[in-house]
């Protein structure tokens, strides 16, 4: 339920952020601003004559009244209001001028700063996205454009106020200095409870913006296909709504609280003026009575008057909106100030790349993640900031040592949480090690420049990402200058052609968010085509047959063949059965290597790979027993030397292409079954409805 209005004049301190502005933030606009001096020379000139006009349109009223009215002077009267419209006409022209340069400049600085901010956040590590909210990000990147009001505010309205009011309080002195006196010894009084108010509603405008970053990343958290299925699955839309509805409250009581003191600010200068005003136009008709000077002077007087107070008046605007700017430069500077944990070297040179692939060594690497403020900004985080990935200062990985043969397969296998990712991590540098070396072709990667690096090294996470454009759009995102051919012959080598040429628009399909219009495999799949377009020299695979069918997972080994030959090959893998024909297997536990060997050593040794080996197939066994014993033949019995387990659901296919190959049924019981022999899949290409909505 929201609540009706009522009137907010303060908010609870507690509950606000106290964080200041950090000292020197407004200075650090300046180098932004240096390089458009050119139009900023421009902008102070067409300030200064529209202040000039601004300010002789009234002692001109003055003559038209004393010199030409009272003395009947008609040829007077025509010819200085002809003069009054020519300067309407300059004052209009240099306004819109004026205005046109300050937006100029003002988006000029906003294309600046927002490249600035993307680029400074496509080179954070790893664990600053692991840490940050993507909704605080984006509505960070929105702060940038309340700065473009520094520059409209700053150079154009500012500065016109500060001219307007040396200009003005000159000719009011030239007019009557007794009265100028007067209107003078109340300016403490307009700009004093500004000062005040200003300080107000910089605490109060940090945290109206931190909450908008938490309410983004709750809409963005739920807007996602997988946030919105969540929500969805679980059935908590009432709750969520709740805490997005209260959070919109505070943020709504801090703009009522801010916008309480800004309006009371306003009353009061507002009525300041109307007094004194009032108070100069009972002296001043006194003075005229009297004879000390003429009506035109109390009329001309009396619009300087306005025109000092109207700008002492805008000054108290001019304050709070300076302020939301500063704030939001304050804001941006927290993550341009965020210094990145990955860097080259100051002589960091390309690694050089040969015809065959190199061989990678890890040498006595100790690792720990990196603590919170050395990677990311509590200000991004939730509320609750979340642990480190390893409590306290736990190594993750002690003493590790091995080396990938070039041109082999090396597997880590593994419990969950041993470090097999955390060491796949090393090799792109996506980390550096605490202690030890990571070294490709002989070259230590800390060496190396990123560039060269990444272009050697492909990695295929277990989840592979997929943007929310085309098909083609992302294979290229591997390699823009790929022709047609390049990116047919990669899919039909990743075994995804198939299915692409099958759709209605072909690699011109979008993928849809996060490519949720694709299965699991076919994701992996389209992944490993732009691993192809890529041809590095190491791969990196974490996990890309995991959580997939038996369907999915024999498509995708036929596709790692091609994609891991003759190339240095890191490859992680929960299923032992996809990795028994590696040259290397690593077991990595509580951080160490355990074991190393072949798959056949490693079963003989007796040791934790034989352990998980025979945790993953060991049910297995009553399972073979009972296929044996039912003795149900396949349907392809003339041409299958295999038979298939009782299910209640026919297979999808009881086609067998003949020979000794296992029909589909055979390949979704036995996990053990090595796909150098599979037969293509028996199913047709499909995609889900949604693909051609």
């Amino acid at each position: 339920m929201i609540e009706g209005p009522a009137f907010w004049f303060r908010y609870r301190w507690d509950e606000a952020s106290r964080q200041q502005v950090r000292p020197g933030t407004a200075r650090r606009v300046w180098p932004y601003l240096r390089r458009y001096r050119g139009p900023m020379v421009l902008l102070v000139f067409l300030t200064a004559v529209d202040s000039a006009i601004m300010v002789v349109s009234p002692l001109i009223l003055r003559l038209i009244i004393d010199g030409g009215v009272l003395r009947h002077q008609e040829r007077v009267v025509v010819t200085l209001a002809l003069t009054l419209a020519g300067l309407a006409l300059v004052n209009a022209g240099a306004g819109y001028v004026k205005s046109w340069y300050s937006e100029w400049v003002g988006e000029s600085l906003v294309l600046e700063l927002r490249t600035s901010v993307f680029r400074h956040l496509l080179r954070q590590p790893l664990a600053f996205f692991t840490r940050t909210q993507t909704g605080s990000l984006v509505s960070r990147m929105d702060d940038i454009n309340e700065t473009q009001r520094v520059v409209g505010v700053l150079l154009s309205e500012a500065l016109s106020v500060l001219l307007n009011l040396v200009l003005v309080l000159a000719a009011m002195f030239w007019l009557s200095w007794q009265l100028s006196l007067i209107a003078l010894a109340v300016i403490p009084l307009f700009v004093l409870p500004g000062k005040v108010a200003g300080k107000r509603a910089q605490r109060l405008l940090r945290q109206e913006m931190q909450l908008r970053d938490e309410l983004s990343a709750m809409t963005a958290e739920r807007s996602d296909v997988s946030g919105a299925l969540l929500a969805m699955l679980y059935g908590r839309p009432e709750e969520d709504a709740g805490v997005f509805t209260g959070k919109a409250s505070r943020i709504r009581d801090l703009v009522l609280a801010n916008a309480a003191g800004t309006n009371l600010l306003f009353a009061f200068i507002t009525l300041l003026a109307a007094l004194v005003t009032a108070l100069v136009y009972g002296l001043g008709g006194t003075l005229v009575i009297h004879g000390v000077f003429q009506v035109g002077t109390l009329v001309a007087f009396i619009a300087l008057v306005s025109q000092l107070y109207g700008p002492l008046n805008t000054v108290s605007g001019l304050r709070l909106e300076l302020l939301t700017a500063v704030v939001s430069f304050d804001r941006v500077f927290e993550i341009l100030d965020l210094e990145p944990l990955i860097t080259e070297r100051p002589a960091a040179y390309p690694l050089t790349q040969t015809e065959e692939a190199p061989g990678v060594e890890v040498a006595g690497v100790w690792f720990r993640y990196p603590e919170a403020d050395q990677v990311s900004l509590a200000s991004l985080e939730p509320e609750a900031p979340p642990a480190p990935e390893c409590p306290g200062d736990a190594w993750v990985l002690r003493d590790v040592t091995f080396q990938m043969p070039a041109g082999k397969l090396t597997a880590l296998v593994g419990p969950s949480g041993a470090g097999k990712t955390t060491i796949t991590h090393l090799v792109p540098r996506l980390y550096d090690p605490v202690r030890g070396t990571v070294r490709i072709g002989g070259q230590d990667v800390r060496d190396l420049t990123l560039e060269s690096l990444r272009s050697v090294v492909g990695v295929v996470p277990q989840d592979a990402h997929l943007f929310h454009d085309t098909i083609r759009a992302n294979l290229l995102y591997a390699r823009p200058s790929a022709t047609e051919n390049e990116l047919t012959e990669a899919c039909e080598a990743a075994r995804i052609w198939e299915l692409i040429s099958s759709l209605p628009d072909g690699l011109d399909t979008v993928a849809g968010d996060r490519g949720y219009r694709f299965s699991g495999g076919e994701k992996q799949r389209l992944a490993l085509a732009r691993l192809l377009l890529k041809a590095p020299s190491v791969v990196v695979l974490d996990e890309a047959t995991a959580h997939l069918d038996s369907e999915s997972e024999v498509a995708i080994q036929r596709a790692l063949a091609t994609a891991l030959a003759g190339r240095t090959s890191l490859v992680i893998a929960h299923r032992l059965s996809t990795v028994r024909t590696a040259d290397q297997i690593l077991v990595v536990d509580g951080g160490q290597i355990a074991e190393r060997g072949t798959h056949d050593q490693l079963l003989a040794a007796g040791g934790v790979y034989a352990g998980l080996y025979r945790t993953q197939f060991a049910p297995q066994a009553p399972l073979r027993a009972t296929l044996e014993e039912a003795s149900i033949s396949c349907a392809n019995a003339g041409t299958c030397d295999h038979r298939h387990h009782l299910q209640r659901r026919k297979p999808r296919s009881r086609r067998s292409p003949g020979g000794d190959r296992p029909c589909t049924a055979f390949r979704s019981c036995y996990p053990t079954w090595m796909p150098a022999t599979a037969s293509p899949e028996s199913r047709a290409p499909t995609i889900r409805a949604e693909r051609t909505g």
